[in-house]
């Protein structure tokens, strides 16, 4: 679904994003300027329950602060020696098999707040951007990722207790071993993970409220 980066109205203007909206119902608002909060925020949560959102988020200016808060998003930043004895196989992503990519990490990340869907439109980038991989030892998948000069932009084990080989192997493959990531406040299993690693909060980057 199309994204309205400049959705305009008589009361001001926001950014939709609507990605989200067939696969998790879900619609976030960001509000960029406007005189009355109220009514923008309004006309705007009334779009997207028209075009099918269930939940909606907002963020952008302290009208919406009076609502419950959904979750934070933190960046964390650290360094991280690879383990050699914790590395397995790294098996590159092609436009052959990144579908099959695409598929488990949405499949992974479903239940888990503010994950965005990879969508087959942003497939190109990806590859051009280069850094993902599954990662697997004597034939089996122990899970999939995405490191882009430094980035952790996503990681998944694929059963409980494999995340840390995952992360020493995709570690393997990048430049530099301090990486920086960003983690949703409401996945206290990936905070304290990061935090075992030895990854820090370094900074708050944004908060989302529960408008509807």
């Amino acid at each position: 679904m199309k994204d309205f980066p400049m959705f305009t109205t008589e009361y001001g203007v926001a950014s939709l994003i609507l990605k989200e909206v067939p696969y998790r119902q879900e619609a976030y608002i960001i509000i960029q300027s406007t005189q009355q909060p109220k009514e923008l925020l309004e006309e705007c949560i009334s779009f997207c329950r028209v075009v099918g959102a269930e939940k909606i988020y907002a963020r952008g200016h302290e009208f919406v602060e009076s609502s419950p808060l959904h979750c934070a998003i933190y960046e964390m930043r650290g360094q991280i020696a690879v383990d050699e004895q914790k590395t397995a196989n790294l098996w590159p992503v092609t436009p052959e098999n990144i579908g099959a990519w695409r598929d488990f990490l949405n499949s992974r990340m479903k239940g888990i707040d503010n994950a965005g869907t990879l969508e087959k439109s942003g497939e190109k980038e990806i590859l051009d951007l280069g850094g993902a991989y599954f990662v697997h030892r004597g034939g089996k998948l122990l899970g999939a990722g995405w490191i882009v000069d430094g980035e952790l932009m996503l990681i998944a084990a694929a059963e409980k207790g494999m995340g840390e080989q995952v992360l020493h192997t995709l570690l393997s493959a990048a430049a530099s071993e301090e990486i920086r990531l960003q983690v949703v406040s409401t996945n206290e299993r990936a905070i304290g993970f990061y935090e075992k690693m030895g990854l820090i909060k370094t900074a708050e980057l944004r908060r989302w409220y529960r408008v509807f």
